[in-house]
């Protein structure tokens, strides 16, 4: 339920300026940005900051940090799983800072190529994939396609902020276990994920291979980098005037390889954060390396850092 009055229906911002959904306000959160799906691996990054000058959860469970490293505001962002968290996060972050937004999303997947449990793929692109609902309705309805499936036209990822991303993995994890290529973002985890043997007809036994036909060059499978790619594709602006004014990245850490059937381990994936994390926000800061003509410092969290 609702915490505070809000005074819009199209832009529900409360009488502090806070959103609705990530319930962060103006100077809170600064034009570089991680955004993770777990809350806990927000926590485990925000210990490479150098300083932590702003924690807050919502009600509808995002987690916002917001610190300095090597002298430059940073905010990592937990955003749960699905589309629908991704659209809220962007749309709700764009409405409360000022200037140009640098996002990377450091996220899980499993993979459909060669990239192996603890490696990372780095996204290209991301295309979208949709189950077709009236497939799955009763044969005397007339389907709208023959296909269980939908495939959605691939958004690119920046470029220049996706070569920061690959070139400090590479340092920090090693090349050989840093891939690229484009990344299949499912609207569920299991049916259009061509995850088999559940209690449901998915009709997608043959999802993956329909994939590789499609997009050859497809590596991964997760939930949430299409609709940040797309929103970056489509962004305009605080105020509505600025072209293309998000720019993202994603680099995915392989939890699952879905060709070879086997999952990582707990402590294992907690070997793959450390070492990625201080590669993002270098990342971060090599991209963007400084606060000229970002958000104003008068009356953020970081203000006084940067004073200093």
């Amino acid at each position: 339920m609702p915490t505070e009055q809000m005074s819009s229906a199209n832009k529900p911002l409360s009488a502090e300026g806070r959103t609705y959904h990530v319930e962060t306000k103006y100077g809170e959160v600064a034009n570089r940005i991680i955004t993770v799906g777990d809350p806990q691996r927000a926590r485990m990054m925000s210990k490479f900051l150098d300083k932590v000058l702003f924690e807050r959860s919502s009600h509808r469970g995002f987690l916002t940090i917001t610190g300095i490293y090597r002298g430059l505001p940073v905010s990592i962002v937990a955003i749960g799983m699905g589309l629908s968290m991704m659209d809220f996060f962007v749309r709700e972050t764009r409405m409360v800072v000022d200037g140009p937004l640098s996002i990377v999303r450091f996220g899980s997947c499993g993979s459909i190529g060669e990239a192996k449990t603890g490696d990372v793929i780095v996204a290209r692109s991301a295309f979208g994939i949709s189950r077709n609902f009236d497939y799955f309705r009763t044969p005397s309805d007339t389907h709208i396609s023959d296909k269980p499936y939908i495939l959605w036209r691939a958004s690119p990822a920046d470029s220049q902020l996706t070569e920061c991303v690959k070139s400090e993995m590479g340092k920090s994890i090693g090349s050989e276990h840093v891939f690229e290529g484009d990344v299949g973002n499912a609207d569920s985890f299991y049916g259009s994920q061509g995850r088999t043997g559940t209690d449901f007809y998915d009709g997608n036994e043959h999802l993956l291979r329909y994939i590789h036909e499609v997009y050859p060059g497809a590596t991964a499978l997760e939930m949430e980098s299409h609709m940040l790619f797309h929103l970056a594709e489509v962004s305009t602006g605080a105020n509505n005037d600025q072209p293309k004014s998000i720019r993202a990245a994603c680099a995915l850490m392989v939890f699952a390889d879905r060709t070879g059937n086997s999952f990582i381990s707990p402590q294992r994936s907690a070997q793959v954060i450390e070492s990625c994390a201080r590669a993002l926000f270098d990342s971060l800061v090599a991209d963007m390396p400084s606060q000229e003509g970002l958000h104003p410092a008068e009356g953020s969290v970081w203000a006084n850092e940067l004073a200093k």
